[in-house]
């Protein structure tokens, strides 16, 4: 009796944090739309990392050559092992033939740093390759740099199955139970940022060596809103679902797999607090379906699910073709909580065929680098440098049919200009206007 008078109270305390965060959602700003801020005052420069991606890059960087607020298109191919460079190439984009992955670093990071130190925008977004930008996304972006340092875009889902949308609806569920929805501003140790698409004003995020501080972590999104954040940089997370699709897994086992991964945020969370968001998911999601389930659900049960109804329609809008899948998701928020727990205790270590020790997927302070182990399962780990691998990043070359630079462009920035052991200080947005 007296433990599940304990049970009942914990949840509804659970129940009270989910409550709140839900309600700051009255607080958020209007969806980002195309033709609201004009054409961009300054150059902008657009990088996208690509590692093995010549199946889904095509999607990504020709709707951005075609954009006349693009200055130029910049593929950072991480020794793929596909024909991902040749195509960028072909499509008219300037590639970078990513340098081989230096000690500490993981991939995305070191891909990033190598294509915002080539670039020659004084703006700079970055964009996954399985993204879809839509015409207007990159001026949108590049405005509200005026009134923010490290801007973040959250997308619509494009899901190819009930199953997999069911599956995928689940996971976004249990990260707005645990953070709140998009837009309204979070303390910096709680705040979320969508590494799919951010933008940024390329010198002060190389003074401040953004990448190079986050090098070790997989949840390397996360890592550097925080760590600007921190230093005072103004961040922002904006809903751009009319301006940009993204089409990440290819099924049900895809999002299982890939985005349960990370989806703990065990690397950029302390134990106490990813213990709080196990509860949560738990006791305010997993808990009133099972025991709807059991036939014996509590009031307190009945309200949690009438909320997560409520949530399953603003979802829709987080969606490209919201169907089926959408609706049966609170159905599946048992496996969430199942996913969650496995990503927290046995968080996976590997990605794209690199193998990370465990100091990528553990708590612990920014700019200590994981070990890259190498086919034979040996590793070596980083000296503690963070500006290692930086020197002699060079531009690319703009290949045969790209689109040329516009006049304006700036010449090159010594990679890695911060002063080390001092803490950067956030850009100074009015000198760059």
């Amino acid at each position: 009796m007296r433990a599940k008078t304990a049970l009942t109270v914990l949840q509804g305390a659970a129940a009270g944090v989910v409550a709140a965060r839900l309600a700051r959602g009255r607080d958020r700003p209007p969806r980002l739309a195309a033709g609201v801020s004009g054409p961009p005052r300054e150059p902008v420069s657009v990088v996208v990392p690509a590692r093995d991606e010549e199946a889904r890059i095509e999607g990504c960087i020709r709707p951005l050559l075609a954009d006349p607020r693009v200055a130029e298109v910049i593929v950072v191919d991480d020794e793929s092992r596909d024909g991902t460079a040749r195509l960028a190439a072909d499509l008219g984009a300037a590639v970078v033939r990513g340098a081989p992955l230096p000690d500490g670093w993981v991939g995305k990071q070191w891909a990033l740093q190598q294509g915002v130190t080539a670039a020659a925008g004084p703006i700079v977004i970055v964009l996954d390759a399985d993204t879809r930008p839509e015409p207007g996304l990159c001026a949108e972006l590049a405005a509200l740099l005026d009134a923010y340092d490290l801007v973040s875009a959250g997308p619509r889902f494009v899901c190819d199955g009930t199953a997999e949308q069911a599956l995928h609806a689940s996971f976004l569920a249990g990260l707005v139970h645990r953070f709140g929805p998009i837009g309204p501003a979070a303390a910096p140790a709680r705040l979320l940022v969508n590494g799919q698409c951010m933008a940024f004003r390329r010198e002060p995020m190389l003074r401040a060596r953004g990448f190079a501080r986050v090098r070790g972590h997989l949840t390397d999104d996360v890592a550097l809103g925080r760590l600007l954040a921190r230093d005072g940089w103004k961040v922002a997370f904006r809903d751009a679902g009319a301006l940009l699709r993204v089409d990440m897994h290819d099924s049900a086992a895809g999002v299982w797999r890939e985005w349960g991964r990370s989806i703990a945020l065990r690397d950029v969370t302390a134990p106490g607090a990813l213990a709080a968001d196990l509860a949560v998911v738990w006791l305010t999601l997993a808990l009133p379906v099972l025991r709807l389930g059991a036939g014996r659900p509590t009031l307190l049960d009945l309200g949690l699910l009438a909320q997560r109804l409520l949530l399953v329609k603003a979802l829709r809008g987080s969606y490209a073709r919201p169907g089926a899948g959408l609706a049966l998701s609170p159905l599946l928020d048992p496996l969430t909580a199942v996913r969650l727990t496995w990503s927290a205790l046995r968080p996976a270590r590997t990605w794209r065929g690199r193998v990370y020790d465990r100091r990528a997927v553990s708590p612990r302070p920014v700019g200590r680098g994981p070990v890259v182990r190498g086919p034979g399962g040996h590793g070596h780990g980083d000296a503690g440098h963070d500006d290692v691998g930086l020197a002699g990043i060079r531009r690319p070359a703009v290949p045969r049919g790209a689109v040329p630079r516009r006049a304006g462009m700036r010449g090159d920035v010594t990679p890695g200009a911060g002063t080390r052991g001092v803490p950067p200080r956030p850009p100074d947005r009015n000198a760059a206007r």
